[in-house]
């Protein structure tokens, strides 16, 4: 699944190409909105909210609109000149947005919804702070994570409901360098202020790159500490690196861990 800073190139990837724009066509490719046209309408803008994107537009006529997407597992926006091939199956577009300069193509997506602007709180508002969000709120992300001290560490930072943007890999890479196993209670976390801090700076400090990293390197292999590396030697101290299925039942996600950095007391074990 896409993490947040990968979401946030993609929504400032539409914002360059489409806002101020007027639609010259659009066509959703998805049972409930096929009917639905905003040809004629302006893109005033497209904004990122943790894992979501709302592209906003200005009708001609009635109300504001915003169209939510969700990337979910397998979905990507292309922005390309009109006329050029698309790099995607054809039967994976589920939203084709056209102006006279751009076509920006949603392939796969996981949601796709179009509500007035007005009701975008009730498709984000249960979200927590966005860690790449300009009204990020450290004490309210760290109220919100601590609001059961009982859960892991590593269920609580997929919870989008606590804080907005992190992903499987991010989870992985994050337990690693604050040295906790991702079984561990929240209130067992030495310094969760620190940590959130740490989400903070890698998405900041990724969300401009094409190759994700979190060691400091950029070669092929060593970009990141644990995620992708089972069975592999640690890149700190060469043991091998364990993964298995962690979360919330039925939202289970691959994490990584070493078991000489990030050893498992038994809370964690339990």
């Amino acid at each position: 699944m896409p993490e947040g800073d990968t979401v946030w190139r993609a929504a400032r990837r539409l914002d360059r190409a489409l806002t101020g724009a007027v639609l010259t066509g659009s066509d959703f490719r998805v049972p409930r909105l096929a009917t639905s046209d905003v040809t004629g309408a302006e893109v005033l803008g497209t904004v990122s909210r943790g894992k979501h994107l709302l592209t906003r537009f200005a009708p001609s006529a009635g109300v504001p609109l915003t169209l939510h997407t969700h990337l979910k597992m397998e979905g990507v926006w292309h922005v390309h000149r009109p006329g050029s091939r698309w790099r995607r199956p054809t039967h994976e577009a589920r939203v084709v947005l056209t102006t006279a300069d751009w076509q920006a193509v949603g392939f796969a997506l996981g949601i796709v919804a179009l509500v007035p602007t007005s009701e975008e709180p009730d498709v984000v508002g249960h979200l927590g702070p966005d860690l790449l969000g300009e009204d990020w709120d450290e004490d309210e992300a760290l109220r919100r994570m601590s609001s059961d001290p009982d859960r892991t560490i590593g269920e609580v930072l997929l919870d989008q409901t606590c804080l907005a943007g992190v992903g499987s890999v991010y989870r992985s890479e994050l337990c690693f360098t604050s040295g906790v196993h991702p079984r561990t209670p929240v209130a067992a976390v030495p310094d969760l202020r620190r940590l959130v801090r740490r989400a903070r700076q890698m998405l900041d400090l990724n969300k401009d790159r094409n190759q994700r990293a979190t060691t400091g390197e950029l070669g092929p292999g060593r970009r990141l500490w644990v995620y992708g590396r089972g069975s592999r030697p640690c890149l700190r101290c060469g043991t091998r690196v364990r993964e298995e299925q962690l979360g919330e039942t039925g939202r289970e996600r691959v994490s990584y861990w070493c078991p000489s950095c990030q050893p498992a007391d038994s809370s964690a074990e339990s």
